[in-house]
């Protein structure tokens, strides 16, 4: 809570721009009624942290100013917050108890195993403080639970669910439409193709890659189309439990910093038109739990239309195809940091709206 106010104190352990995009665009920059207790970020210092924050090659510039003061590890902001920073690389070394941390957001990428999210977050050496861990990656394991917003928020468990995660970026670009989809005419199987822009996995130069199994992420990021894995597909499964074994997915990585475009292909139950299928995803655009959530476009628009929309995808209704029926592709835009960031922040108030 703000200490006063609220929400309960949150952290943030980050090294991705989801965690960054949450916490500077989403908390720091806008939403005063959070209180952000720390930011955790290695590899990186205080000084980077502030400059990030306040100057982004996608997202632009903010009107505000982050300066960080040595003296006190903080970051200041020109509207007064103040905001603990840290840089340890393990975060049982985060202080968030003596800060006050209920709510931790784990943004590394390194913690998806619950043995290892209990040891870095729960606890005593924590001092019993941290009650919640919203992962900004899908946990597949039993204990956590995946969300994506607007779709399954529902199984949420407070008295059940310590971690929490808000799945992956083109996860929740996708399932809000196949969930529609699906419930609406039914989906016997599918596959997605993302066309997704560069990640901070991926080289600017060919290089070795940290993830040593795919040689494609190894060369250049700047000058490739480079295909390779997702997860997204099968994660959908997690959050569509009648899907499971029917959908499944690749990615190719483009030389873009952000805009990306998910590529759907379903087989349906039953024959339908293209004017029926944009007619119910444009309907529930703007009625029902997926406003602000499913965006329906019909302008002739392009990637870059996308950076800075705050939903998680966009049906791009002039690319509707139905071939003999029941053959469905369609294309969905979404900005796979920002948008994806709006939901992580939902999930966090949601988690935070239950801790009593």
């Amino acid at each position: 809570r703000c200490r006063e106010g609220i929400f309960p104190v949150v952290g943030a352990d980050v090294d991705d721009r989801h965690g960054a995009d949450a916490d500077r665009d989403q908390w720091i920059r806008t939403n005063r009624s959070i209180g952000i207790a720390v930011i955790n970020e290695s590899p990186g210092s205080g000084k980077s942290c502030a400059y990030l924050g306040e100057f982004d090659s996608v997202h632009g510039r903010w009107g505000k100013t982050i300066a960080f003061d040595e003296a006190k590890q903080t970051l200041e902001i020109s509207d007064g917050r103040s905001i603990a920073f840290t840089g340890e690389s393990d975060p049982l070394e985060v202080p968030w108890s003596d800060l006050g941390c209920e709510i931790v957001l784990e943004c590394t990428g390194a913690f998806t195993k619950m043995k290892a999210l209990e040891r870095a977050y729960f606890g005593e050496r924590h001092g019993g403080t941290v009650k919640k861990v919203v992962v900004s990656a899908p946990v597949k394991e039993e204990g956590a639970v995946n969300i994506v917003y607007g779709v399954n928020h529902g199984d949420y468990d407070a008295d059940k669910h310590r971690v929490v995660t808000a799945a992956s970026c083109t996860t929740n670009c996708i399932a809000p439409v196949i969930y529609t989809i699906h419930n609406e005419i039914g989906v016997h199987r599918g596959s997605i193709t993302t066309v997704h822009n560069v990640t901070n996995t991926q080289c600017m130069v060919d290089a070795p890659n940290t993830k040593k199994d795919d040689l494609r992420r190894a060369r250049s990021g700047l000058v490739n189309l480079a295909p390779t894995s997702t997860g997204s597909a099968t994660a959908v499964q997690l959050i569509i439990p009648d899907l499971k074994g029917k959908l499944n997915g690749l990615a190719v990585r483009v030389p873009l910093t952000n805009g990306s475009l998910s590529d759907i292909v379903l087989e349906l139950k039953r024959p339908v038109t293209r004017d029926e299928i944009n007619a119910l995803l444009k309907k529930h655009s703007e009625e029902g739990p997926l406003v602000g959530i499913m965006g329906f476009e019909e302008q002739p628009l392009v990637s870059t239309d996308f950076v800075n929309d705050s939903r998680s995808g966009i049906v791009d209704a002039e690319s509707t195809m139905v071939i003999d029926g029941t053959h469905l592709k369609l294309y969905v835009w979404y900005d796979n940091e920002y948008g994806y960031s709006c939901r992580l922040v939902d999930c966090a108030k949601m988690v935070a709206a239950s801790i009593k």
